[in-house]
């Protein structure tokens, strides 16, 4: 399958093709399901970063769509590697659903990056929902000396069960249900977050929910609580 006009313009920008194969399939919950890969010389090649991702290629209907994921436990000793799809309607959610070892995906590794905020904040504020756990997972871990407060919106009651790996004795968690298409997720972070900010220059606010909830928040951030542009990550992860 080629890769279209997007793939042009990711290979001007060099970007590097790679395919992975199915080795496990593990159902996390009903809604959730982990893919475990290995990575074609990937990791070999490119190396590893925190909350590092590559855009996955799925074939719909003869067109080539592409999505992109966090790598979750990457190992470039081993080559290995696993997605996690949070499953809604969807060609890449579709294909999860039927994944079994054996199969195999083209991806492409073009614009990842991690730079860890210097100097490191005091605290990290972070807002996210279950299809940017993996990154979550990958940005507490790898600043495991940084507190943080966490709020998740979840879609479904299982949501309660996907892995976060926060340390309770570090890491606040909130986990709030999905409502009035993102609002109040916005709502109860414009309440929460205010009082706990006692330095927007000592602080770090990480985003990665929907594009609109994402938007707003970051101007929250930055506009209302005058946060500098340097401490303030966000990233539109889907579109309702």
């Amino acid at each position: 399958m080629g890769h279209g006009w997007e793939g042009v313009v990711l290979k001007l920008m060099r970007g590097r093709d790679f395919e992975f194969t199915v080795t496990a399939v593990e159902e996390v919950t009903e809604h959730y399901r982990r893919v475990r890969f290995t990575d074609g010389g990937m990791l070999a090649e490119t190396g590893v970063h925190p909350t590092m991702w590559v855009r996955v290629w799925f074939d719909n209907a003869g067109k080539p769509h592409q999505r992109a994921y966090t790598l979750v436990d990457p190992d470039a000793a081993t080559g290995t590697f696993s997605l996690e799809f949070a499953l809604h309607d969807g060609r890449a959610s579709d294909w999860a659903r039927e994944a079994v070892p054996g199969d195999t995906v083209q991806a492409t590794v073009q614009g990842s990056a991690f730079t860890a905020p210097d100097p490191l904040p005091r605290r990290m504020f972070v807002i996210g929902d279950s299809a940017s756990v993996p990154a979550v997972n990958s940005l507490l871990a790898a600043l495991p000396e940084v507190p943080a407060t966490v709020w998740l919106e979840t879609q479904h009651d299982s949501d309660e069960q996907l892995p976060l790996r926060a340390d309770p004795e570090w890491h606040q968690v909130h986990r709030l249900p999905r409502q009035e298409a993102g609002a109040h997720l916005v709502a109860e972070v414009r309440e929460a977050l205010p009082p706990l900010l006692t330095d927007p220059a000592d602080a770090f606010v990480w985003i990665a929910c929907d594009t609109a909830t994402t938007r707003t928040l970051t101007q929250f951030a930055r506009k209302e609580l005058a946060l500098p542009k340097q401490r303030v990550n966000a990233l539109g992860y889907w579109r309702p």
